[in-house]
């Protein structure tokens, strides 16, 4: 049976399930090293210094969002192609206090210069990747100061001092990040300011070189000293907004003045005894319950991890959560998404009789193009009163729009690409819109009782990721850390990323470690399947409370250059 590798070639493949038990003591399939348990506090990042900034916070009394802000300003400077202050945030916040799961939209908008009908003026039939056109309003740091007005405990400097203090004295680079980062210089690098802010004599930094932001560490202090208004109002404003037009764009220091994140109810489902969390739309989150929805129909326990059986059931339930996802999902401030609707068990038993169990259906996704290469920070935190934060921050596509403000030390994000450019639809261009977001932070309670915060970045393979990893914990019994470690699936729509041209039912990729026998049945049921490594399956973190013992438990993505750690 031939399976497509990526680069084109079809070739016979002798597969086999990747056992890590025969390398390890501990029982667990896929388990690539020792879940973390602490008493007090934990946090996971995919960096080991923004982990250890977080940690320190924690063990300093901070808050768990106090310990987030830390982390994520950390990984801002030491992981530049996937965050920063030039992106939006979205988080769910567990408050002990009240006993409730909060959610904040921290996302910016468009340009209130900008219109559908200049686009198109100018022959946009896509909203381009990079340049001044797709940059929307940077909501990151409005929502580090909203999220700290309520849940902080330290002060904002001393959450900022350790990034600070990176960016001056510098930072190894690490390896995963080296590479992204070179990949991403490749991308932009002919921009202005960008090789001068991100380069070391012209290049990326390599896998073990000191990097060193000065720009960054300045405006930070800016931050910690004047509060979001340093960054929404002022020199820092003035300069964004007059680098944007400068290279024909339209944001303007309006646009930034006017922003404010918001706080927003979680949308929820139950699935295998459990209520899973996601927030509404601009996300993708509402895709997750829908694809759980459909999948509670199945017994995908019975079926075992790996079974043509479970993979074909999560396909196809994929297929139909993201017909939805295009057509339905956008700001809500233009268009309200029938989110009670979309995530209710009638809707799913209805959409459930449209899928074939022994053939792939033909999908079409008009709306959305496919948004595959975007790169993204998750991180979660909990804290020793209880708090528990699930936290996800980024540029869009790696380093963003390639737009470096002089003297500031980051990149403005390219998110506005999400945009529609038909007119018409939920997600067409509008000014002051927010665009349809990928970037999704996942929560779990247990009869109103918090169990886990969890997320995994990566496009639109986080909510595909999502429902992976709770399958693999909630059905197979998986531990957390293998949960995250086992072999993932990546199905793209009719935009095929390996250039093979339009194909109706997608391309099933798959990494390494689902037996052969499994790939063949689902080729024989019509999926075309690639098996390939790399980053299209996304970096996962995840903290869980053990209330048994008492103890948080903590895992990190083991593809990325990341840490779980505690005290």
């Amino acid at each position: 049976m031939a399976f497509w590798l990526a680069g084109g070639a079809a070739v016979v493949l002798s597969l086999t399930i990747l056992r890590a038990e025969s390398l390890r003591p501990v029982p667990g399939p896929f388990t690539t090293r020792s879940e973390v348990l602490a008493p007090h506090g934990l946090i996971c990042t995919s960096h080991p210094l923004a982990t250890q900034a977080g940690l320190d916070v924690l063990k300093a009394g901070g808050s768990a969002v106090d310990a987030a802000i830390a982390a994520n300003a950390c990984l801002g400077l030491m992981e530049p192609v996937s965050c920063g202050i030039g992106g939006d945030l979205f988080v769910l916040v567990w408050d002990p206090a009240t006993r409730k799961l909060h959610g904040l939209n921290a996302s910016g908008r468009s340009p209130q210069r900008l219109t559908l009908e200049e686009l198109h003026r100018r022959g946009l039939t896509f909203m381009p990747s990079f340049g001044p056109l797709p940059v929307t309003v940077p909501g990151c740091v409005d929502g580090w100061f909203t999220l700290h007005s309520k849940f902080g405990r330290r002060p904002m400097a001393s959450n900022l001092a350790p990034a600070i203090a990176y960016a001056r004295d510098g930072f190894p680079v690490s390896e995963i990040i080296a590479d992204a980062w070179d990949r991403n210089l490749r991308l932009i690098g002919e921009y202005p300011n960008v090789l001068e802010v991100y380069g070391i004599g012209g290049r990326a930094p390599g896998f073990g070189e000191r990097f060193r932001n000065p720009s960054l560490a300045a405006t930070y202090e800016r931050i910690a000293a004047g509060g979001r208004d340093a960054f929404y109002r002022g020199p820092v404003a003035a300069t964004i907004a007059s680098f944007v037009r400068s290279q024909g764009g339209f944001l303007d220091e309006d646009d930034l003045a006017s922003h404010a994140s918001s706080w927003v109810e979680p949308i929820t489902t139950r699935y295998r005894g459990v209520d899973v969390w996601e927030l509404p739309p601009n996300g993708q989150g509402l895709a997750v319950l829908e694809m759980l929805n459909l999948l509670a129909g199945f017994d995908v326990k019975g079926a075992g991890f790996g079974s043509a059986d479970a993979m074909h059931w999560f396909i196809e339930s994929k297929k139909l959560a993201y017909g939805d996802r295009a057509r339905l999902y956008a700001d809500p401030d233009f268009f309200r998404t029938p989110v009670a609707e979309l995530a209710s068990t009638g809707y799913a038993d209805r959409q459930r009789q449209r899928m074939d169990p022994l053939r792939a259906a033909v999908s079409d996704e008009p709306g959305i193009p496919a948004l595959k290469t975007s790169d993204t920070i998750y991180l979660c935190a909990a804290d020793s009163r209880g708090m528990m934060v699930s936290w996800i921050q980024s540029n869009y596509r790696g380093m963003g729009s390639g737009m470096v403000p002089p003297g500031l030390g980051f990149a403005l994000q390219d998110r506005g690409e999400a945009f529609d450019l038909t007119p018409g639809r939920p997600n067409s261009y509008a000014p002051r819109k927010r665009p349809f977001h990928t970037i999704i932070p996942g929560f779990v309670t247990r009869e109103g009782e918090p169990l886990m915060a969890f997320g995994l970045m990566g496009g639109d393979m986080q909510p595909q990721g999502h429902v992976q990893v709770l399958v693999n914990l909630l059905d197979h019994g998986m531990s957390l850390q293998g949960a995250g470690d086992a072999p993932r699936i990546y199905h793209t729509g009719s935009s095929d990323p390996d250039g093979h041209g339009m194909n109706g039912g997608g391309t099933v990729y798959v990494e390494p470690g689902y037996p052969r026998e499994s790939l063949e049945e689902l080729e024989r049921r019509g999926h075309r399947v690639v098996v390939r490594r790399g980053e299209m399956y996304g970096g996962f973190q995840a903290v869980r409370w053990d209330s048994t013992h008492r103890v948080w438990i903590g895992a990190s993505e083991s593809r990325k250059d990341g840490q779980a750690a505690g005290y």
